[in-house]
């Protein structure tokens, strides 16, 4: 079977594993999955990543964190999908929870977080919200 959104996947991996209170979760590997890893590592979301082998493929290990044992991450969305892409300039980069949370925008510069984004006054679609 075809997988249409990979991002959205990895996404539903993570949040499903933090629901069931597991340490870490795997998924299959790409350079923008890593990228929006990487995103949440420095934004300190999840512990890390590590790539794998899984079944001749590559793949990432990705560690949970938890905090008083409530997940860190409270609610995570994709905002770009494969049916509706959504593009915004650095000026107009959404806040979330008044700037508690973060949104992750895939730029020229690379995958950044929306505060980076606006750092560097780039802007690029919106692949999700965090917080």
């Amino acid at each position: 079977m075809a997988l249409t959104d990979p991002l959205g996947d990895m996404l539903t991996r993570i949040r499903n594993g933090q629901r069931a209170k597991k340490d870490s979760v795997v998924t299959p590997a790409s350079k923008l999955r890593a990228n929006v890893l990487e995103v949440l590592k420095r934004e300190g979301y999840i512990r890390g990543y590590t790539e794998e082998e899984l079944a001749g493929h590559a793949g990432l290990r990705v560690e949970l964190k938890y905090f008083e044992g409530q997940p860190a991450i409270k609610h995570v969305a994709r905002v770009s999908k494969p049916g509706r892409r959504v593009y915004s300039g650095s000026s107009e980069l959404p806040r979330v929870r008044n700037g508690l949370g973060i949104v992750i925008v895939s730029t020229p510069k690379g995958v950044l977080s929306d505060a980076e984004a606006r750092d560097q006054n780039v802007g690029g679609e919106v692949l999700a919200e965090v917080f």
